[in-house]
């Protein structure tokens, strides 16, 4: 009966360990905002504050599928050349005449096509979620700078520019963040099959012996991830009047830091989208704070890296004590 009381008792506390991680970083941003505002008055200006949210809004939409990705117990590192990808075959396709919404399709069909090729190799060929991702990178940057021979894509039809739009005053790609983190966040807290990801990320053996298969779940959230990698690639394409050859370099980990540090565990089992969409806000300010401040923009990959290493240690530490 001890056994069973300290069984039910653990996912409450990590829980409410969640919740810690996602105030203490809120308690960040706040705390940010402050001192460079005190620092450069200009930081606190209402176009630059909507600025760093915009900026975010791509981020945290890759962001929200990478959760689900690492709290069923993987990773995808892949997520910037495939962003990369997506970005082009829009812009492609857009600039040779196709309809603007046709070529958003093809862009997060294609983005589903590549997450289901990594979910295959790793769900069902069993091979390390890093392997297959880091050599999913490798082959998607090199062929996209081999097709694009590294040219930009410009002369893009206005009708492509959608995340330089607002609607009802809200810029477009702050709608699309806030609709994808709060589908993400119902389908994870209330659907079977969000239930089922926390389960195989918290231990694949019991989830199977409790009737869940471990290989369709892994399947189906890199497949989702792959969608929400075309999405993020579609707002980041039309933010800009072109689309460079190394669109997404570092993608990834902006996005991994911000879903870590948003208290994702990166030993799988648990987290919420809601911290993942607060980390990627906090490592876009710290960004757009450099530059106020007058930092090298070059912190900001240590910072990140840091962030990653810092939260980590203090997700095992925590664990241990649990165990």
């Amino acid at each position: 009966m001890a056994t069973s009381t300290t069984r039910w008792a653990t996912p409450a506390r990590r829980s409410g360990v969640t919740l810690q991680q996602e105030g203490v970083i809120a308690a960040a941003i706040l705390g940010l905002t402050v001192v460079v505002s005190l620092a450069n008055p200009d930081f606190f200006n209402t176009t630059n504050l909507l600025d760093i949210v915009v900026n975010t809004a791509y981020i945290a939409v890759a962001a929200a599928g990478m959760t689900m990705v690492i709290v069923s117990g993987n990773i995808d590192i892949s997520v910037g050349s495939m962003l990369g990808v997506c970005a082009t075959i829009a812009g492609e396709l857009a600039r040779n005449g196709a309809p603007v919404p046709l070529a958003f399709a093809v862009a997060v069909l294609a983005g589903s096509v590549m997450g289901a090729v990594n979910g295959i190799l790793v769900a069902y060929a069993r091979i390390p979620a890093i392997v297959v991702t880091l050599g999913m990178l490798s082959i998607l940057r090199g062929g996209l700078i081999l097709v694009t021979q590294g040219r930009w894509i410009e002369s893009l039809p206005e009708a492509f520019f959608f995340s330089q739009r607002s609607t009802l005053g809200i810029p477009n790609p702050v709608w699309v963040m806030l609709i994808v983190v709060g589908l993400v966040w119902l389908f994870m807290k209330y659907h079977r099959w969000g239930r089922a990801i926390y389960a195989v990320g918290g231990n694949a053996e019991a989830a199977r012996l409790a009737g869940i298969n471990p290989q369709h779940v892994q399947f189906f959230v890199f497949v989702v991830n792959g969608v929400l990698v075309g999405l993020a690639a579609v707002l980041y394409a039309s933010r800009f009047t072109a689309i460079q050859s190394n669109a997404g370099q570092g993608f990834e980990l902006a996005v991994i830091s911000g879903t870590v540090v948003g208290g994702v565990s990166i030993l799988g089992g648990t987290g919420s989208v809601i911290g993942a969409l607060l980390g990627s806000l906090l490592i876009s300010q710290i960004g757009t704070a450099a530059i106020f401040l007058k930092v090298s923009p070059f912190w900001l990959q240590a910072v990140q890296g840091g962030l990653i290493l810092l939260t980590v240690l203090i997700d095992v530490l925590r664990r241990r004590r649990f165990a």
